[in-house]
C-alpha cells in the first residue's frame, strides 16, 4: 500500500492542515495562559510575567518561523500534485509534535507546576503558535494564487 493513497490531497492543502495543527493548539495554549494571568491577578509579579511572556513569545516565534519555512519549502517542492494528508508533517515533525503535546498535557498535570509559569510561558507560545499557523494560512492562499 503506497502511503500517498491514505487520504489523498493536493498537495497545497497540506499547507492548510499545517494552519490547523499549529494555530488550533495555539489558541487552546493561548486561552490557557490568559487563565493563569487572571487567576493571579492582581499581583506585584505581573510586570515580570509580562516580560516573561514577551521573551517566550520573540524565541518561539523565531523557532515557529524556521519550521513554517522549511515546512512550506518542503510541501511545495513535492514533484506529485497530490499526496497523504499525513504528509504535512515530516516524521521527526509528527515525533516532535507529540512529544510537546505530552510535555504540555504532563505539565498541567502536576500538581507542584505553579499558576505563574502557565501565565508567563503559555500565552507567548500559544500567540507563536497562532503566527505559525496564520504563515501557513497565508502559503496555503498563496499557493493558491499560484497554481501550486
Amino acid at each position: 500500500m503506497n502511503i500517498n493513497s491514505i487520504l489523498p490531497v493536493a498537495k497545497r492543502h497540506l499547507l492548510l492542515a499545517n494552519a490547523v495543527v499549529w494555530g488550533a493548539p495555539g489558541v487552546k495554549v493561548l486561552v490557557t495562559g490568559i487563565q493563569s494571568y487572571l487567576a493571579i491577578w492582581p499581583s506585584e509579579i505581573i510586570v515580570w510575567l509580562a516580560l516573561g511572556t514577551a521573551a517566550v513569545l520573540v524565541v518561539f516565534n523565531w523557532m515557529f518561523d524556521f519550521f513554517v519555512k522549511k515546512y512550506t519549502r518542503r510541501i511545495c517542492s513535492f514533484p506529485t500534485e497530490r499526496k497523504s494528508l499525513l504528509a504535512f508533517l515530516p516524521v521527526k515533525g509528527w515525533v516532535m509534535v507529540t512529544f510537546f503535546m505530552c510535555l504540555g498535557i504532563t505539565l498541567k498535570l502536576i500538581p507542584g507546576v505553579p499558576t505563574e509559569f502557565f501565565a508567563s510561558f503559555y500565552p507567548g507560545l500559544g500567540t507563536a503558535l497562532i503566527v505559525a499557523g496564520a504563515r501557513f494560512f497565508a502559503s496555503w492562499l498563496k499557493a493558491g494564487e499560484t497554481g501550486e
